[in-house]
């Protein structure tokens, strides 16, 4: 029988990941829902970095970068972590490299990358990426990017949905705390998300930052079919990760 559970954050990720080799990335609010909408919406490929100064470094070659500290656009980018925006600069965008660094999220995709398979998940793909790990053989773990390696609630709902389908089907199994927890406070959640994450420190936020748009956006599920997964450093597309003519890694951008 193969297991499920979820980890609240990277700060506990050495506690929970022996024995699995598929890790799905969550960060609702705000970066792992711009990767599924932005790879929804035509761009090619995300190569996320932890760091800021990563990020610079492949600006400095042209690549298109996107950096966000503490939910606000980090000096000398163009774009932070917004999935409407990834929506509105689609146009512009279509088949690019997009190198992206977040708080929270590109730091927990860099922790879990040394494993087999990398998947990103959100609110935003919840039916298409539970209906995908139902047909994995495999056990499963569910990281939350968390905020600042702290619990935070929109991650821990998203987590305990998916856990809560894959359990349910009979075909799944779960031992820790974290993700019982994770699946009630899903349950309980689940038919006013908004209304239950409205006192949630991260909406607050992001609030206070004027980015409700973005809010109503990545606590809307369903609203894209996308799973990325990480093949060779970068989030691609599912259905197109075994495609032989994507772009070699250092392969120079169009000119911007």
């Amino acid at each position: 029988m193969n297991h499920v559970e979820v980890c609240f954050s990277p700060a506990d990720y050495a506690l929970y990941e022996s024995g699995f080799e598929l890790v799905v990335v969550i960060d609702v609010l705000r970066a792992t829902s711009a990767i599924c909408t932005a790879l929804e919406n035509g761009i090619a490929r995300i190569k996320p970095v932890a760091q800021v100064e990563e990020a610079k470094k492949w600006q400095s070659k042209g690549f298109i970068a996107a950096a966000e500290r503490n939910g606000e656009i980090v000096p000398g980018f163009d774009m932070g972590n917004s999935p409407v925006t990834f929506i509105e600069k689609a146009p512009q965008l279509q088949g690019e490299t997009v190198v992206l660094t977040t708080t929270n999220g590109t730091k927990a995709i860099d922790i879990a990358s040394d494993k087999k398979t990398v998947v990103i998940g959100a609110l935003n793909n919840l039916d298409a990426l539970s209906n995908w790990l139902l047909k994995q053989d495999e056990s499963v773990l569910i990281l939350g990017s968390g905020w600042k390696d702290k619990f935070n609630l929109e991650d821990t709902i998203c987590a305990g949905a998916i856990a809560d389908k894959l359990i349910s089907s009979g075909n799944f199994i779960a031992d820790e705390d974290s993700t019982v927890a994770a699946k009630f406070i899903y349950r309980s959640a689940r038919d006013n998300m908004f209304s239950f994450l409205k006192a949630s420190s991260h909406r607050r936020r992001l609030r206070r930052l004027n980015l409700n748009d973005d809010v109503k956006y990545c606590l809307t599920p369903n609203n894209v079919t996308t799973i990325p997964i990480l093949k060779d450093g970068f989030l691609v597309p599912l259905n197109e990760s075994t495609n032989e003519n994507s772009l070699p890694i250092e392969q120079a951008p169009m000119a911007h």
